[in-house]
């Protein structure tokens, strides 16, 4: 059993967690994802790793309610525990590899987009760790769904915020103001993007009419994990890839995100379609409560 150390509401139905899993911990790199089981009989719920600290032995992860099953884990409190935390998982970020002093020449531009800026931490801040200085965009809707924002001034060289309302920061898309940048002078050896699956599709088509070399993370096509249920089955340069086992990073120019986000569609129809039969039974339960008084 893994215990909750910390429990945080960041943002309306999004919480971040704090689990006590030293292995996982002093394993984790950035990039990396986990897979949570809440109890015996809970499904596998895969997860980006948020940060991890391998002195306390806690890694973080952050969850937004969507289906039964993230529900299910965000009701949990500080002192509960989790059946199962296993990983880390998958490919590391490819700039991890990297010769450090080469790595120190190219400059980054991060874009994270709503829950996708809670992965887009750890990177930011192994860089900034590493004497990489990165800048960040970080989007949402508007600033009361805004997350990490002052974790990432932390580390981050420049941090610029964009809300579709322009309640902070840039009133636009967070193509936007990278276009804005771009123009006023900045320049970007790579770009990374994690966020909403239609988010990551337009920031890789805006980079690619700069030649600006960009990599996204597909996190959020994972089902079981493992590659063997085939859920995260994607086209990358023509050729089929796996989310869970060759990722879950790719070359975004080279991603076809119209097939991945109709299969991500497939998916989340079933995830609603479970969220609702656990509210038919919680209503059942409260009825036949009531009943019984």
């Amino acid at each position: 059993m893994y215990a909750i150390l910390e429990k945080k509401c960041l943002a309306e139905g999004i919480w971040l967690m704090k689990i006590e899993a030293p292995r996982v911990a002093h394993s984790a790199k950035p990039g990396q994802f986990i897979i949570v089981r809440v109890d015996e009989h809970g499904e596998r719920i895969p997860l980006t790793i948020s940060d991890f600290d391998p002195a306390e032995g806690s890694v973080t992860i952050v969850t937004q309610t969507i289906g039964a099953s993230t529900r299910k884990l965000c009701a949990k409190e500080v002192g509960d525990s989790i059946a199962d935390f296993a990983g880390p998982l998958g490919h590391p970020s490819e700039f991890v590899k990297c010769d450090l002093e080469e790595l120190k020449k190219r400059r980054y531009i991060f874009i994270a987009g709503g829950v996708g800026t809670a992965p887009v931490y750890p990177q930011v801040k192994w860089l900034h760790e590493h004497g990489v200085q990165a800048d960040v965009i970080i989007g949402a809707k508007n600033r009361d769904m805004l997350i990490y924002t002052e974790k990432m001034k932390a580390v981050a060289g420049n941090l610029y915020i964009a809300t579709d309302d322009g309640s902070e920061g840039f009133k636009g898309l967070v193509t936007q103001l990278l276009e804005k940048l771009i123009a006023e002078g900045k320049e970007y050896d790579e770009c990374v993007a994690i966020g909403p699956m239609i988010m990551m599709k337009f920031v890789a088509l805006t980079t690619k009419k700069y030649n600006l070399k960009t990599t996204v993370s597909l996190n959020t096509l994972m089902v079981d994990g493992t590659g063997m249920c085939g859920a995260c089955r994607v086209t990358v340069g023509g050729k089929i890839r796996f989310t869970c086992v060759d990722g879950p990073e790719f070359d975004g120019h080279e991603v076809d995100f119209n097939e991945a986000m109709r299969r991500q569609g497939m998916y989340k129809t079933q995830e609603q379609r479970a969220a609702a039969i656990a509210a038919e039974h919680a209503a059942g339960h409260e009825c036949r409560i009531g009943l019984d008084k």
